[in-house]
């Protein structure tokens, strides 16, 4: 999968070109979270966020699941205490640490189990495979979703369609995921959609200008955050000072010699 490797015990790293791929890797326990693992996968996002030479990020898992969720056993304590210490670079494995300006498409498969849907809300873009099953289970164990599905949920979903899942705890289908907008593509099965995922990060990563790509997320964060008229105000800005990049120079010669562009993010 790629030229270079870096595995960790519980999450691998590998380069693709611009793109990071990222891989839950504790299949013998359905990929459920252990401290280590939220620090490797919190090191991995910072990695992600800090190099100029990435510009996407493909999150996926080994196995035949993407999580079972949190160990509990192992990450008890640490809940109780009321936080969570991320390692010296790394950013919150639930992506709640904004801004974050490199997008992340992901690809689920087998169980998708509380923090597993709130690792797909974080991400911009997900493919899942037609065996996923998902399931914000928090409310039958007495706690409730921490990672940011009682709001991103609804956001991307719609009230209703979030409140049935997160409220009742029942489990759903890759076919309600995608009804709902949980995910935007199926794909046949595992592989298949992680096929997917890298499939699209690539074109992320060779057709669209990085400078571009992190303009666009800053866009619609602030737009989120602070209301569309702080959006608007930096539209025409944001379109000069591009432009004034080399890579907006050549987006304009790509487009009067009629070829792609070839961007290097500057």
């Amino acid at each position: 999968m790629g030229s270079t490797a870096v595995d960790a015990a519980e999450v691998t790293v590998e380069r693709d070109g611009h793109v990071l791929l990222i891989g839950l890797n504790r299949p013998a326990k359905r990929n459920a979270f252990t401290r280590r693992m939220l620090a490797e996968l919190s090191a991995a996002y910072g990695l992600l966020e800090s190099e100029d030479d990435l510009w996407c990020a493909v999150l996926f898992a080994h196995g035949d699941h993407f999580t079972g969720g949190l160990d509990m056993l192992d990450v008890g304590a640490e809940l109780a205490s009321g936080k969570f210490d991320a390692p010296e670079g790394g950013r919150d494995p639930w992506r709640l640490d904004g801004p974050w300006t490199k997008p992340v498409v992901a690809a689920a498969q087998g169980w998708v189990m509380t923090l597993g849907i709130e690792l797909l809300l974080a991400a911009d873009i997900r493919v899942a495979a037609r065996d996923a099953r998902f399931a914000q289970f928090e409310i039958r164990r007495g706690i409730y979703p921490f990672g940011g599905a009682t709001f991103r949920f609804p956001q991307q979903a719609g009230w209703g369609n979030a409140m049935r899942w997160v409220l009742t705890g029942e489990e759903f289908d890759a076919a309600e995921a995608h009804r709902v907008g949980l995910v935007q593509e199926l794909a046949v099965d595992g592989p298949a959609a992680l096929d997917r995922a890298r499939r699209i990060a690539r074109v992320i990563a060779a057709k669209s200008a990085p400078l571009g790509v992190r303009t666009v997320l800053e866009s619609a964060h602030l737009a989120h955050e602070r209301g569309e008229g702080a959006a608007i105000e930096r539209l025409r800005p944001d379109i000069a000072r591009l432009l004034a990049t080399a890579d907006g120079a050549e987006g304009v010669r790509s487009f009067v010699e009629r070829r792609d562009a070839v961007f290097t993010g500057r």
